[in-house]
């Protein structure tokens, strides 16, 4: 097995570096800019600009991936909203052409996606369940999974997760947990919405996930998230329990007070069923990655 990694300096990038250099599986770790991961040998990396066809195809050439998990995507949502044109293609079309160099080399392509394709009014999303993109965001990523699913080309698999959370060298954004964590050790006055309802996702479990679907050659679509929904302001709530921070300055606030360019589903969080009996997929608790953090 020979794994190509998009966007190795993100969050979860660097985790699957961190996870294939334990093992002997062949990687090649690759990002737009120079390596920001200390963790990623020099020998495993290289710059590649998903948007680049010609940069694509020599990676691909040298290296000979049977594996691709691209994790590379714009995920700023309101920035989307705002930037359709740099959305799409950033999130299709280059999904296009990893795709394409996919079955030209005959790899699995593996495509990380988003709770976000679903428009959050049951909840507790199957992988069969009916999606309903709210956000030009949302959008790209449904178009990008469609690309798969409607392709002759089989050997793919896709990836949907939930607010992605952990440490990590360099990262160029933050995650909810550390936000929260440092406003409440500072005593900031926070308003945190209580009415939308997410699954939060450690790295290293998505991580594992990820691999793992690789080592298998499994295909089709998978639901990779944290074991259980609440809503963004249990989830602060849940950080300063833990780590004995005050709760003082804290406060519940409504969604439409954000006035958010992105229109949000209000409440996602995943059935985990078919990770759990295909994979083995056994996700850590929120207290317990606290605890290890």
């Amino acid at each position: 097995m020979r794994i190509l990694i998009t966007g190795s300096n993100g969050l979860l990038g660097q985790k699957i570096v961190d996870q294939l250099n334990h093992s002997s599986t062949l990687f090649l770790a690759t990002s737009k800019g120079e390596n920001r991961n200390p963790s990623c040998p020099k020998v495993n990396y290289q710059q590649m600009d998903i948007s680049d066809a010609s940069e694509i195809e020599m990676v691909f050439k040298q290296f000979q991936p049977t594996h691709i998990i691209h994790t590379a995507a714009m995920t700023n949502v309101d920035h989307c909203e705002q930037q359709p044109d740099e959305c799409n293609r950033i999130n299709f079309e280059s999904v296009k052409l990893l795709f394409e160099a996919s079955k030209k080399f005959n790899a699995h392509f593996q495509l990380l996606s988003t709770d976000f394709v679903f428009d959050g009014v049951k909840g507790n999303y199957k992988e069969e369940d009916q999606v309903n993109p709210l956000s030009v965001y949302a959008h790209s990523k449904v178009n990008a999974e469609q690309l798969l699913n409607e392709s002759a080309y089989s050997n793919w698999s896709i990836v949907r997760t939930i607010i992605v959370y952990g440490t990590a060298n360099n990262l160029s954004r933050s995650n909810i947990i550390y936000w929260a964590k440092e406003a409440l050790e500072k005593e900031q006055a926070l308003a945190i919405i209580d009415d939308q309802f997410r699954a939060p996702t450690w790295a290293n479990d998505l991580a594992w996930a990820c691999i793992r679907i690789c080592e298998l050659n499994k295909i089709g679509i998978y639901h990779i998230s944290g074991p259980t929904t609440f809503s963004i302001f249990e989830i602060v709530e849940k950080i300063a329990h833990f780590f004995n921070l005050s709760t003082k300055n804290l406060t519940k606030s409504s969604s439409l007070n954000l006035n958010q360019p992105a229109k949000r589903p209000p409440k996602t969080g995943f059935d985990l069923s078919k990770a759990r009996i295909e994979l083995g997929y056994n996700p850590k608790t929120l207290e317990e990655t606290f605890s290890i953090l």
